[in-house]
């Protein structure tokens, strides 16, 4: 069964929720998991793209839009099946994609906005309704 982690930010804007994705990823991929990241459209993964090659100075994360020639450590999502992907689905997409439950692991990234927090909560009580195992980390306080 997944595991659902949720990590509540301190911050409200969403470009913080992506900073902390990018390092989220970074972490998976050093403990050797590989990392599907789902966004909502076209744009937001460009933007994404571009923040994890440069998020840290120091650090290389090898990623790619999903259904590149070749696949990636850390791959990004606009809606497509997620094809062989089971590790880490970090979700920062406005909906839970229907085939999250393949992973062995989903992030949800929620920032303090009030239609995120909504949307959160939301989530939350569905997942633990149907019996998922959940965490709730608070990041930044």
């Amino acid at each position: 069964m997944t595991r659902i982690d949720f990590y509540v930010l301190s911050s409200n804007q969403l470009a913080e929720g992506d900073l902390f994705a990018c390092r989220l990823a970074e972490k998976a991929h050093r403990a050797g998991m590989r990392v599907l990241v789902a966004v909502d459209d076209r744009e937001r993964a460009e933007q994404l793209d571009e923040l994890l090659w440069t998020f840290r100075e120091d650090s290389f994360l090898p990623h790619a839009p999903q259904g590149a020639e070749q696949q990636a450590a850390v791959e990004i999502n606009c809606g497509e099946e997620p094809g062989v992907h089971h590790g880490l689905l970090i979700n920062l997409c406005s909906e839970v994609p229907g085939w999250f439950s393949r992973f062995e692991r989903l992030a949800e990234v929620v920032i303090q906005q009030s239609e995120a927090l909504a949307r959160s909560r939301s989530r939350f009580g569905h997942f633990r309704d149907r019996g998922y195992p959940l965490q709730s980390h608070q990041i930044g306080k």
